[in-house]
């Protein structure tokens, strides 16, 4: 049971650490764009931005990891009990909810980098496609 619990485990922290924002950048048309010669450095200035205002895939994941953790623990535990085995109700609990918590606050956290990104270069005259 321990060996399982620690591969889920492992396996949420692998997600929520590799779902790094900085692969993706947003393609922009810049034709037409009367401040294109400022592209480069509009794009560098969004993606710090935008980084600090989503607070971060693993930071959120971790978070999300957490609070995901002690609730799968707590409806694990009340099933354990019913079932004979609250300790290991928790355990099986919060490994799940903890996967589950960590995978949906970085996606969402990924989601929230995509955003700011694409309005700090809209709200500096450029246009972003995606």
């Amino acid at each position: 049971m321990k060996i399982v619990t620690s591969l889920l485990l492992l396996a949420t922290v692998l997600i929520t650490g590799c779902a790094e924002q900085r692969g993706w950048t947003p393609t922009v048309d810049s034709y037409g764009d009367p401040n294109a010669y400022r592209l480069n450095q509009d794009m560098s200035e969004c993606q710090q931005l935008a980084s600090h205002a989503s607070g971060g895939v693993g930071k959120e994941g971790a978070i999300g990891m957490a609070a995901g953790g002690l609730l799968g623990a707590a409806g694990g535990a009340a099933v354990g009990a019913i079932a004979g085995n609250p300790a290991a109700g928790a355990m099986i609990g919060a490994t799940a909810g903890g996967l589950g918590g960590g995978a949906t606050q970085g996606f969402q956290a990924n989601e929230a980098y995509k955003r700011a990104y694409n309005t700090c270069l809209r709200n500096r005259g450029h246009r972003p496609i995606n």
